[in-house]
């Protein structure tokens, strides 16, 4: 453990970080290392992104034959690099069933893709006559990255407390309404509004299932008042949801999607946008217009080079299926958390992330318990995720059902044994 640190590490109690650093220092399949020598089960795949695991040698071996030919280069104008173009015809061959006619832009990650596409939301409009058009609107609980368009959007109320003013033309509904979101885009006026982002399942908000048809008729609500739909799928793409995108799972069919994460299982900072034809075609086709928009490293050639390599990992390896199994196991895993003492839900059944909830009255009483929990688990060589009421996983896609199965009886463990330390009389667990 180290004794002091001058790293600065994000979203992090650094008076609590000092000293007590927990430093990593290898990674194979589903596991890490710290420098100890414990080894830990990897529940959060470093954070919902390792999907196809840790110590890939392809990845690394093509980042490096990259490195040797082109390293870097910027892709402002008319530049580009082979692997940029490469990338982008493979993902947009991926998407040709869910997004018309795609178009691929790159950043660096998940906040850089949820800025392109909110930005271009108003430029398009601008573009099309509709300048008024500016209005966007996110979810409760909902999380789009740290940037400014994100912390404005995002619905988890202290990502954004002490940050200033938000932007003024930005507003968040209920998770989980869509009377909800009709009286909002109402109140703003249809033809205000730019677009409507949401994730198909919410990741670090808590990791919620949306209702049936909550998706299909958000899309609904969209297209009726011509407002773009953005379809945040940081987390859900590249098989967390069993499938290419996450959107595809719900027979959906947005505007634009956001990625990042998986694109390259987090091996090197990628995201991007995948546009639709109709919203790319002003830019394509009218001469002297412009998205002045994007960063030194969009386009990067040796990121998109793991990127390819990555996408060759997961469809070789089927890890698009796996993703689907592991809905199961996961669901399996938490199945005997129901009913234990301070545990108030479970949160399973979609793709390969599941989260243990903690009963409303307890954690009133200790809101610590997530951060108690991952101690605990941490201690039974397990790394999980604490959220805002609970605890989550979502696995490197390589994980096999037995090592699932053993990381929910180490979550037991750790719940029982924080449930121990506080010599807890919870309220019995939510039906």
């Amino acid at each position: 453990m180290s004794t002091d640190t001058r790293f600065w590490h994000p979203f992090a109690d650094m008076a609590a970080v000092r000293g007590a650093e927990i430093v990593i220092t290898k990674g194979e399949g589903a596991h890490v290392w710290d420098e100890d020598g414990t080894r830990y089960f990897d529940g959060t795949a470093s954070l919902w992104c390792v999907n196809a695991g840790h110590g890939r040698r392809e990845i690394r071996d093509a980042v490096a034959a990259q490195m040797d030919e082109l390293a870097t280069y910027q892709c402002f104008a008319a530049f580009s690099n082979r692997p940029a173009d490469a990338l982008a015809e493979r993902l947009a061959g991926y998407a040709e069933d869910v997004v018309e006619d795609p178009r691929i832009f790159f950043g660096l990650g998940g906040g850089d893709a949820i800025e392109t596409a909110g930005k271009l939301a108003r430029r398009y409009f601008a573009a099309t006559g509709q300048p008024e058009r500016v209005h966007l609107i996110g979810r409760g609980q909902g999380y789009h990255g740290t940037h400014g368009l994100g912390t404005s959007l995002g619905g988890i109320a202290p990502n954004k407390e002490g940050m200033g003013t938000e932007d003024k033309h930005t507003s968040q509904v209920p998770w989980d309404s869509l009377e909800a979101l009709e009286a909002e885009i109402e109140r703003v006026g249809a033809e205000h509004v730019a677009g409507v982002l949401a994730e198909p399942v919410i990741g670090a908000g808590g990791v919620h299932r949306v209702p049936p048809g909550y998706l299909q008729g958000l899309q609904e609500l969209c297209r009726r008042h011509g407002i773009l739909f953005i379809a945040d799928c940081v987390i859900a793409a590249f098989g967390r949801l069993g499938t290419w995108w996450g959107v595809d799972r719900f027979d959906l069919r947005p505007d634009m999607i956001t990625f990042a994460k998986g694109v390259t299982s987090g091996y090197l900072p990628l995201g991007g946008v995948v546009i639709s034809g109709r919203v790319a075609e002003p830019f394509f086709t009218r001469g002297g217009l412009m998205f002045r928009h994007g960063q030194t490293y969009s386009g990067h050639p040796t990121a998109c080079a793991a990127a390819l390599a990555n996408l060759d990992i997961l469809e070789r390896e089927d890890l698009l299926g796996r993703g689907r199994a592991m809905e199961d196991d996961i669901t399996d895993a938490f199945a005997p958390l129901a009913g234990a003492e301070l545990v108030g839900q479970i949160r399973t059944g979609v793709g390969a992330l599941g989260a243990v909830a903690f009963a409303p009255e307890a954690l009133a009483a200790h809101p610590d318990l997530p951060v108690r929990t991952f101690a605990h688990a941490k201690a039974r060589g397990v790394l999980v995720r604490p959220l805002g009421d609970g605890v989550a996983i979502s696995p490197p896609l390589v994980a096999e059902r037995e090592e699932i199965l053993e990381a929910g009886r180490a979550i037991g463990e750790a719940i029982a044994a924080v449930a121990e330390d506080l010599g807890s009389t919870a309220a019995a667990p939510a039906s």
